[in-house]
């Protein structure tokens, strides 16, 4: 992000307490930028799962200055910290913070499956994430998930057959700038049983993969 102004500036100045709070894992604040930049196109409606430390939410909240969408974040402390950051980068009006589990925000409610796209970094394993999104992603839209570089060979990560079960197409892997990506397309429905009850979707996921 080669941009300068207030917002980049509060954006990085964000970003950098996230790091020292333990909230941004290590490396510099440019380099999570720019990973975050490769999630998916400009969307209208977006949610973002597990925001914790900013990213990618942050940074696509400046890069898309249409859209309006959700931070599901239930860490208290870190909650408070995306509302002060939304605050300073002039975004408290478009993004509002849900401190909430998300297995909650997806269930039947204001926000059943009405978001263009739905985005994760290191928010849960494969099978979390994409039955919690279901209940988030809107027939036609996508789930992007941030991807490990090298993935050991064995269990997909992402299954197909479970995957339709979710009202999911096959996953799509995408490479942008270095940074990977799985790509999920939304086709039908979820069933109103998914997501499970607040902490089921861990304990029981629907399906297990190597990394």
């Amino acid at each position: 992000m080669s941009e300068i102004g207030p917002e980049t500036d509060a954006l990085r100045a964000a970003l950098e307490r996230s790091r020292l709070a333990g909230s941004l894992g290590p490396g510099p604040v440019e380099a999570h930028i720019r990973h975050s930049e490769g999630f998916a196109e400009a969307a209208e409606a977006v949610a973002d799962l597990g925001t914790g430390g900013g990213v990618p939410g942050l940074v696509l909240g400046l890069r898309w200055p249409r859209s309006r969408g959700v931070f599901v974040e239930s860490n208290q402390r870190r909650a408070a910290a995306l509302r002060e950051a939304l605050l300073g980068m002039g975004l408290g009006d478009r993004i509002e913070v849900l401190e909430q589990r998300a297995e909650v925000v997806g269930r039947p409610g204001e926000h059943r499956e009405i978001f263009e796209v739905v985005t994760a970094r290191s928010f849960a394993e494969p099978a979390v994430t994409a039955e919690i999104a279901a209940g988030l992603v809107q027939v036609g839209g996508l789930l992007v998930v941030s991807e490990p570089p090298d993935p050991m060979t064995g269990q997909p990560r992402w299954p197909s057959e479970q995957l339709s079960e979710l009202g999911f197409e096959p996953a799509d892997q995408v490479e942008h700038a270095g940074a990977h990506f799985a790509v999920v397309r939304k086709v039908a429905p979820a069933p109103e049983r998914f997501p499970r009850s607040v902490g089921r979707p861990g304990k029981r996921p629907l399906w297990r993969c190597s990394t």
